[in-house]
């Protein structure tokens, strides 16, 4: 019940087990061009363009930032928690200057701020913003964003990796341009995939460069020939067989479920877990909080470290400690795919009560 990895259901385990296949083989094509399908219902979208990065939910972020941006490019990033900024972090490695419109940890970036900061910038290329603050948890609502971004003439970069599969990600709907999550939070999956998914507005911009992608490894150009191709696939690297068995597997008990079902329970237990906190005196930090990440505040005289090891040790429950600013002083509790259940809610509640006693 940390930020991540999530529990991962027996059956995504069985169904890691399986023989590997080769990459290129048919069989293998068809069961990741099924998944690839799935992952454009979870994200509602009708992109051709996506598909699982073959590394972690960082390597979605770097795959993005490698294939929209250039040298000398203008890009804004909104930082309001740890994972704004390593966005800024990686457009900078990839020679972009950066203009930030920054929060306090614990809120969300405003309209206003990053109107001001499309006035003074206008030649930027792209806004990228966190939909789900993983350190902080703060759900960042997109809709006004997404619509000054455009207004603006610019691509919309979106951090998902904490809300896909627990909360709406409407990609067409917002007009998200690039998007990327992990397999390891709401999916349900163990950590090792980044699905990402990019509008024809973003491939335009990829298509139009002038120089290579600095990253060969992420650079979409080839990807797309593997990922999308018809007929015969391009060989590009050895995909991990296995893990899109898994997430395919994932995906369909999403489904399974239904997205609007799915949503539902992490809310009912997002509250259940919100009321049993406040009556323990333990309160919210950000004001608009996710489902899937709690983000809380250790009452005084709680020892952070000494709660959670004896909850780790004792009842084998994991919860994550701050980040940042919020490092001894506020816990991070995940109720993320098939670990969001009220048996989940109610045993740390119990538990948590009888440490802090």
């Amino acid at each position: 019940m940390g930020p991540g990895p999530s529990t991962v259901p027996a059956r995504v385990l069985k169904a890691l087990g399986s023989p590997t296949m080769g990459h290129l083989d048919p069989d293998y094509i068809e069961i990741m061009d099924e998944c690839c399908g799935m992952l454009r219902k979870v994200f509602r979208t009708t992109n051709a363009l996506t598909f699982p990065v073959s590394a972690t939910g960082m390597a979605g972020m770097e795959a993005i930032a490698s294939n929209l941006v250039e040298r000398g490019d203008e890009v804004i990033v909104c930082i309001n928690g740890v994972f704004g900024g390593r966005m800024k972090d990686i457009m900078e490695r990839c020679g972009a200057t950066v203009h930030t419109v920054e929060a306090e940890w614990g809120d969300v970036i405003s309209g206003e701020a990053l109107g001001e900061a499309l006035e003074s910038h206008p030649e930027s290329r792209l806004v990228t913003i966190v939909h789900a603050e993983t350190s902080t948890g703060v759900h960042q609502p997109l809709e006004e964003i997404s619509r000054m971004v455009h207004d603006a003439g610019m691509l919309l970069v979106v951090d998902a990796v904490t809300s896909l599969g627990g909360h709406p990600v409407n990609v067409d709907d917002w007009e998200i341009d690039a998007i990327f999550s992990g397999t390891q939070k709401c999916l349900s999956c163990p950590p090792g995939l980044s699905p990402i998914s990019f509008s024809e507005r973003a491939l335009e911009v990829m298509d139009a460069r002038q120089s290579k992608v600095q990253s060969w490894y992420f650079d979409v150009s080839m990807l797309r020939d593997y990922y999308s191709g018809s007929g015969a696939r391009a060989y590009h690297h050895t995909a991990p067989i296995n893990m899109v068995y898994g997430l395919r597997e994932g995906l369909a008990m999403v489904l399974e479920e239904g997205l609007e079902e799915r949503f539902e329970r992490h809310r009912v237990v997002h509250e259940r877990l919100r009321n049993g906190l406040e009556e323990l005196g333990i309160s919210y930090i950000p004001e608009s909080s996710l489902h899937t990440l709690n983000c809380v505040t250790i009452p005084d005289g709680v020892e952070d470290g000494a709660v959670r090891s004896r909850l780790l040790s004792e009842y084998s429950i994991e919860i994550g400690a701050g980040l940042g600013p919020f490092a001894g002083k506020a816990w991070r509790i995940g109720l993320m795919g098939h670990a969001a259940t009220r048996r989940n809610v109610d045993l740390l509640l119990a538990a948590l009560g009888e440490v802090m006693e």
